[in-house]
């Protein structure tokens, strides 16, 4: 796994300069295939359809590779994932901004060095990757050792002595008492401009996880979402609803039909769940399993609210919903009503909440942002219902709360993408 990269630096290669990687994608990208075509005169030319293509095409190069760079600092994220979905909808921008004012543009060049410009970005990336130098070097002490399971370049420190090679980065665990030796040498790193960092803060951005084992007043504060950009999140959720849905009425119309003449039952799966600030709603589904007779016992119902790997209860067409997602586009109707968003924590069943909440410390505070279809657990982990899986995906949701953003948001988006193409976490 990639070292965090958006706290460390010194160890990358020159090839990460984001200077170095705009020129050579707009310079060899963009601009050279046009030079070699027309000549040196296509400069001072007057403006046209090529060279309003080229502007856009390096308007959109340098946001792709912007884009790449910020999407690229969030864990599992692996160093090519995100260039391709970055350029993709950065040139489709640049193109939908050419349509919008008329412009007149080529699609040959548009596309020539959308082609050419990921290319060279891609190339630069792989020499980048072959040449970066980061080695996490743990200073002995507290829990440090939790570093040892998370997939980095780590190396024990058998004595307080400073490593004296670029890339080199200490992780201590800050909150331990060391001795006077390696307290000094903590100071002398930082003194020589050697990074040193708190072990959470590495596993955090080495797993996408925020194990809370009590809220400190510091810890609370950094797990605050960013309420400006909540309220702007709620803007544009309504926003696509308003889009998608007249878009989507009619395969969605299909898709009720279909269900009707697959199983008799309902057409749509209502459920109490537990939504924003633990405020309980129904939830608005396709239903995708048989119907069968409400139990009483809470016990039972929790059960039943348990979705196991081949579940019988899941009906043909259900399963297919379910691997594509298409069961939960109803949920547009939770989401105009503010109920949910696209994108957060996934609402559980009343009764599983109960159950959670009682077992496992600061559950209930994944309510703070509005459930969503999708979020980074799901992208992550899948559908889990288990106690130990659902403490791993408290600590996924409590990574997003902290991460709260447009960029964890788009980056989601992607993955989901990828998730309906390969039915991962589908039961």
């Amino acid at each position: 796994m990639a070292a965090p990269n958006e706290l460390i630096q010194d160890g990358r290669s020159i090839y990460r300069s984001f200077s170095l990687q705009v020129l050579a994608a707009v310079g060899f990208g963009c601009l050279l295939p046009s030079l070699l075509y027309f000549g040196p005169e296509f400069l001072f030319s007057r403006m046209g359809s090529v060279q309003h293509s080229v502007i856009a095409s390096i308007a959109a190069t340098v946001c792709g590779i912007f884009f790449a760079r910020r999407l690229n600092i969030y864990p599992g994220v692996k160093q090519f994932g995100a260039v391709i979905p970055t350029f993709v909808a950065s040139y489709g921008l640049a193109a939908l901004v050419i349509l919008v004012t008329r412009l007149d543009y080529s699609i040959p060049f548009l596309g020539v060095n959308f082609f050419v410009s990921l290319t060279i970005y891609l190339g630069i990336m792989v020499i980048a990757t072959r040449y970066d130098q980061n080695v996490f070097y743990t200073v002995p002490g507290g829990r440090v050792k939790r570093l040892a399971n998370v997939g980095l370049h780590v190396r024990n420190m058998p004595s307080p002595i400073l490593p004296n090679h670029r890339g080199a980065i200490l992780v201590a665990d800050l909150h331990a008492d060391h001795g006077d030796d390696w307290e000094r040498l903590l100071a002398n790193a930082a003194l020589e401009g050697i990074p040193v960092f708190h072990f959470k803060q590495v596993i955090e951005a080495a797993t996408g996880k925020v194990q809370v084992e009590h809220l400190s007043e510091n810890s609370f504060g950094s797990l605050l979402p960013n309420m400006s950009f909540m309220r702007v999140k709620r803007l544009a959720d309504i926003f696509l609803c308003l889009v998608f849905l007249p878009l989507a009425f009619l395969p969605l119309l299909g898709v009720a039909l279909l269900i009707k003449l697959d199983s008799p039952g309902p057409v749509f799966f209502r459920q109490s769940r537990v939504g924003y600030r633990g405020v309980p709603f129904r939830v608005l589904k396709f239903r995708t399993m048989r119907t069968e007779k409400l139990e009483e016992d809470e016990t039972a119902r929790r059960a039943k609210a348990m979705t196991g790997d081949n579940d019988p209860r899941i009906t043909k067409l259900g399963r297919f919903l379910r691997k594509t997602r298409i069961d939960e586009l109803p949920q547009m109707y939770n989401i105009m009503l503010g109920h949910m968003s696209w994108i957060g924590p996934r609402p559980e069943a009343i009764e599983l909440s109960r159950w959670y909440r009682e077992e496992i410390p600061f559950y209930d505070y994944r309510h703070i942002v509005r459930p969503g279809i999708t979020g980074w657990a799901q992208v992550n982990q899948g559908h889990v219902t288990g106690l130990h899986d659902i403490d791993n995906k408290l600590q996924y949701d409590f990574y997003y709360i902290k991460n709260f953003s447009y960029w964890l948001d788009f980056l989601i988006l992607v993955r989901t993408a990828l998730v309906v193409f390969t039915g991962h976490g589908a039961k």
